[in-house]
C-alpha cells in the first residue's frame, strides 16, 4: 500500500480488524445469531488470532500454536458432523450481487497490490529457480541444499513454514519461467496471482454450477479473500496450488479423468492430496472409480517423464525423485520435529495421533453409502484439517490447504441430488437439470417457509 497511498501502510493486525468488521458486515446473519452461519463464520475468524501469534510475537509462538490446535480440532468436529444438519436454508448475504462483485474485485486488486510489493516467500523462489534449471538440464541439488540450510538458519529470527519443493509446483513455475523470461522475483509473485485467481474462478463455478447460483459462488470468493488467513499467507504457492487444483477437481467431479487428472496433479504438489484418493474412489467407486484411478496413474507417469526429460543423467533423476518428497512428516523422531507445536512435547505422541489420523481416513471412506456430493465435500475438507495435527513442521498454521473446501461446506445448499454420475435416465433424478446436467435450476434452491428454519 506504500506506493499507491504514501505513508499508509496495512500490517497484519490492522488487516485482521478491518477484514473482522467487513466480513461480520457482509456475511454475518443478524436476525438468526445463534445460525450454523455464523458459528462458521466465528471459526474461520477464530484461526487467525492464532495466526498472529506465531507469526509476529515469537515469545508467544507457543500459545499460538496450541490456540489453532483448538481451533482446528473444533473445525474438524464441525465438519465430521456436517450431515447432521440437513436443512439448509438459502442464507443471503448482507449486500446484493453487483455490491458482492465490487468487493470481490477489489479484494482481488488489495491481494494482487500485496503480492506484488512484498518480497515473495523463499520456497516459491525456489521453487522458480529449481524450474530455471531443469529448462537448463542442471542438477539443482545444490541450489536447493543452499536454500534449506539458509531457510533453517532463519528459523531462529521468524518461524517459517518448511521448505519443500514439489514436481507439479516445479512444472507450473516452468511455464511462468517461460513467460517472465526467467525473472525469478517476477515469476514467482505472477505464480502466487494466477494461485489465487484460480481459486476464486473455481468457487464461483462451483457455486454457478454444482450450487445452481452464481451469487454463492461471489460470496464464497469474496469471503476467501477477505478472510485475514489468506492475507497472511497470500505469497506461498506451495500451500496455494494444491488447494487450487482440489478445487478444480471439485469443479469437475462429474468427469473423472478430470478430476482425477487434477487430483494427480494435486498430489505431485503436496503430500496431504494423497490421502484424499481413498475418499474419491469410493466416491466414484462402479461409477467412474476405474477412470478416476487411470487418470491419476497417467499425471503421475507424466511427472516422471517431465523428471526424465529434464535431468541431466540417470543420478540427477534420482536425486530430484527423492529430493521432491519430504520424508521428515513420516519419521517421528525429535531432530525430525522442525517448529511448531509437536516441540512442546514428546514428538513420540505423534504416532497415536497418526494411527487415528488412519483410522479417521478409513471411516470416512468406507461412510456412508451411497454418497452424494455432501459427502465428497465435507470428507475432503475433513481429511486435510486432520492433518494440520500430526504434521511435524508448524502444524495448524496450514490454513490455505483446506480453506476453499471448508468454504464450499459452509456455504453449500442440499446437494443430495447430486451422485457421482448423472443417471440415464430422467425418472431416477429427484430433481431436474439443466441440459448440460451440471446443475439443478436456481427455483429449485427457494424452499418453501417450512425450510426456512436455522439449522
Amino acid at each position: 500500500m506504500e506506493l499507491i497511498l504514501t505513508g499508509y501502510e496495512v500490517n497484519e493486525p490492522t488487516w485482521f480488524y478491518l477484514s473482522l468488521l467487513l466480513i461480520i458486515a457482509v456475511f454475518f446473519r443478524f436476525h438468526r445469531v445463534f445460525s450454523l452461519r455464523n458459528l462458521d463464520l466465528v471459526l474461520l475468524l477464530s484461526l487467525a488470532p492464532g495466526l498472529l501469534f506465531v507469526r509476529r510475537a515469537p515469545d508467544q509462538a507457543s500459545f499460538g500454536y496450541v490456540w489453532l490446535f483448538v481451533v482446528s480440532g473444533i473445525l474438524l468436529a464441525r465438519l465430521i458432523g456436517d450431515s447432521a444438519f440437513t436443512r439448509r436454508p438459502r442464507l443471503a448475504q448482507n449486500l446484493n450481487a453487483a455490491g458482492l462483485g465490487f468487493l470481490c474485485c477489489s479484494a482481488l486488486m488489495f491481494q494482487f497490490t500485496k503480492i506484488m510489493t512484498e518480497e515473495p516467500e523463499a520456497a516459491t523462489v525456489e521453487t522458480v529457480r529449481r524450474a530455471d534449471d531443469l529448462l537448463h538440464r542442471q542438477d539443482s541439488r545444490t541450489s536447493l541444499r543452499t536454500a534449506t540450510i539458509d531457510s533453517k538458519e532463519s528459523e531462529e529470527e521468524e518461524p517459517r513454514p518448511h521448505l519443500g519443493v514439489s514436481p507439479t509446483s516445479t512444472l507450473f513455475a516452468t511455464s511462468i519461467v517461460s513467460w517472465t523470461g526467467g525473472v525469478e522475483t517476477l515469476a514467482a509473485r505472477w505464480m502466487a496471482f494466477l494461485a489465487h485467481l484460480s481459486v476464486v474462478l473455481s468457487l464461483i463455478c462451483v457455486g454457478r454450477w454444482h450450487f445452481g447460483d452464481i451469487n454463492l459462488g461471489l460470496a464464497m470468493a469474496t469471503l476467501y479473500l477477505l478472510l485475514p488467513c489468506t492475507a497472511f499467507d497470500v505469497t506461498k504457492v506451495n500451500h496455494l496450488l494444491p488447494a487450487a487444483l482440489i478445487v478444480w477437481a471439485v469443479t469437475a467431479y462429474r468427469r473423472p479423468i478430470v478430476a482425477g487428472s487434477l487430483l494427480g496433479l494435486a498430489c505431485g504438489s503436496m503430500f496431504f492430496a494423497g490421502f484424499l484418493l481413498p475418499v474419491w474412489v469410493a466416491f466414484y467407486w462402479k461409477r467412474g472409480a476405474a477412470r478416476f484411478s487411470l487418470a491419476v496413474l497417467g499425471v503421475g507417469a507424466v511427472l516422471l517423464l517431465s523428471l526424465v526429460l529434464t535431468s541431466a543423467n540417470s543420478l540427477s533423476f534420482t536425486r530430484q525423485i527423492i529430493g521432491s518428497i519430504d520424508w521428515s512428516v513420516l519419521k517421528f523422531e525429535a531432530n525430525e520435529v522442525g517448529i511448531g507445536f509437536w516441540t512442546l512435547y514428546d514428538p513420540a505422541y505423534r504416532i497415536p495421533v497418526f494411527a487415528t489420523f488412519t483410522v479417521l481416513v478409513a471411516v470416512l471412506t468406507i461412510w456412508p453409502a451411497p454418497r452424494n456430493l455432501e459427502h465428497l465435500l465435507t470428507r475432503s475438507a475433513a481429511i486435510v484439517v486432520a492433518t494440520q495435527f500430526w504434521y511435524p513442521h508448524q502444524g495448524g498454521i496450514y490454513v490455505l490447504w483446506y480453506l476453499p473446501l471448508v468454504l464450499m461446506v459452509v456455504f453449500r445448499p442440499s446437494l443430495q441430488h447430486l451422485p457421482p454420475q448423472p443417471s440415464t435416465t430422467t425418472a431416477s433424478v429427484p430433481f431436474a437439470t439443466d441440459r448440460r446436467g451440471l446443475f439443478p435450476p436456481q427455483s429449485r434452491l427457494v424452499s418453501d417457509k417450512r425450510t426456512q428454519s436455522s439449522p
